[in-house]
């Protein structure tokens, strides 16, 4: 299989707040020598990230999308502002931006990576030509570009209709993985595999296009694999694969969904307002939790690998 994925450049300018979220984030990544204007730059193998004093930030390379997909949910769920990021490689053909939207596919997204707190969620669908219409009239999208109200409005209706397989991996599950050799993207890799072939095998489905939302190279997926029995080779990867194809617009408000009501049980088993992502709020909340409960309660509800664990466990009563 050919990969046609190329390094990307994404510019935007972000809120205050998260500005200063940024400058933590990266605190101890970032390099000596930094372009004229920069607060700081961090060179990851994948991914450069530039943070200038204006307030813009640009991400370049392979990985850009992904970086920056992370700091645009921190403004949503922050900010509720709704950043649209685009690439400079822009398409050659303008037609090729739409093309699975009319066509039956199967499709998989992922919610919860970008979150501390709860679990990681991966839905697969079969979304027919028949059911095309039924998902535009409801005004489906990117579940990035929805508000949650509108994702709990309409999920409940697609379930209904649409066949879907989601996989919910706890956060026990996650800190077990992280504990070994796996990784995210290893992870997230495992679980589109399972989730796209018990889709599949479930409706019986041949002869359909399978589309997963790019996370990362073809390459590096297909290796995350390498040891796994069965596993679904004919996919087309596509990034912002929500705005292009209806079986992620699809995976992706059902995961989002499901991803919700898991953080919503949190808040009522522990009565307290879980926040979404990775913000001080939620290292607010994670001290809070903490000294009521003690450190292991982060092994059960929170993603341990993420730089909030430290900050918690830093600033607990001792």
């Amino acid at each position: 299989m050919k990969n046609t994925f190329k390094p990307a450049t994404i510019v935007f300018k972000v809120s205050d707040n998260i500005k200063e979220e940024m400058i933590k984030h990266y605190a101890d990544r970032k390099c000596e020598k930094i372009p004229p204007y920069a607060i700081f730059q961090v060179k990851d193998f994948d991914c450069v990230t530039t943070l200038y004093e204006s307030g813009k930030v640009m991400f370049q390379g392979i990985g850009a999308d992904i970086e920056a997909s992370y700091w645009t949910e921190q403004e949503r769920i922050l900010n509720n502002r709704l950043i649209q990021t685009d690439s400079k490689e822009k398409e050659k053909k303008k037609e090729e931006k739409k093309i699975f939207l009319n066509e039956s596919t199967v499709g998989s997204d992922e919610v919860g990576t970008g979150d501390y707190f709860g679990p990681l969620v991966v839905t697969a669908t079969y979304v027919s030509k028949e059911n095309i219409s039924f998902m535009q009239e409801l005004g489906v999208r990117d579940s990035k570009k929805l508000t949650d109200d509108k994702i709990i409005k309409i999920a409940p209706s697609i379930i209904k209709k649409i066949p879907y397989t989601t996989i919910i991996l706890t956060n026990q599950e996650y800190n077990s993985y992280h504990s070994t050799e796996l990784n995210m993207n290893k992870v997230k890799a495992i679980l589109h595999n399972k989730c796209l072939l018990s889709i599949i095998k479930k409706e019986n489905i041949t002869n359909t296009k399978i589309v997963v939302d790019q996370f990362e190279n073809p390459k590096a997926y297909y290796n995350h694999l390498s040891h796994t029995k069965e596993k679904v080779t004919n996919i087309t990867f596509m990034t912002k694969a929500e705005d292009q194809c209806m079986s992620v617009a699809a995976a992706s408000i059902i995961s989002r969904y499901i991803f919700l009501k898991e953080i919503k049980k949190l808040s009522e088993r522990f009565n307290i307002e879980i926040p979404l992502g990775a913000s001080n709020l939620v290292d607010e909340v994670g001290v809070t939790l903490v000294n009521k409960y003690g450190p292991k309660i982060l092994e059960e509800i929170a993603k341990l690998n993420f730089k909030n664990t430290n900050k918690i466990l830093e600033n607990v009563k001792k």
